[in-house]
C-alpha cells in the first residue's frame, strides 16, 4: 500500500483536495444556514430545493434517451402520486423501462 502511494503521490494529492472542498462545501452550508433567518418563503424555498435537484439531473437525461425514458418516468410518477411509495415507483419505473429495453423499442 506505501509502495502505491509513492508511485502516485499527485493522485493522493488530488484526492485529498477533492476531499477537503467536499467538506469545505458542506460545512459552509451549515455555517450559513447558521446566520440565515428562515422565514416561511425561505422555508418553502429549501423544501422545494432536493426535487428541484433531482428534477434538474433527471430531465435532461430523460429527453436524451427517448420516449421510453419519457413514458418510464411519467409511469413512475404516476405510481408515486397513486400509491406515495418512493420504493414502489422505482420498481415500477424500473420494471417497466427494463421490459421496455428487452422488447427492442
Amino acid at each position: 500500500m506505501l509502495e502505491m502511494l509513492r508511485a502516485m503521490p499527485a493522485d493522493v494529492v488530488v484526492i485529498a483536495v477533492m476531499a477537503l472542498t467536499t467538506y469545505a462545501c458542506r460545512i459552509s452550508g451549515v455555517v450559513l444556514m447558521s446566520v440565515v433567518t428562515v422565514t416561511p418563503p425561505v422555508e418553502r424555498a429549501l423544501k422545494a430545493l432536493p426535487g428541484s435537484i433531482i428534477m434538474a439531473t433527471v430531465l435532461p437525461l430523460v429527453a436524451k434517451a427517448g420516449p421510453g425514458a419519457i413514458i418510464t418516468l411519467v409511469l413512475a410518477l404516476a405510481v408515486m402520486v397513486w400509491r406515495r411509495n418512493d420504493l414502489l415507483a422505482l420498481g415500477a419505473g424500473l420494471a417497466f423501462i427494463v421490459a421496455w429495453r428487452a422488447l427492442g423499442l
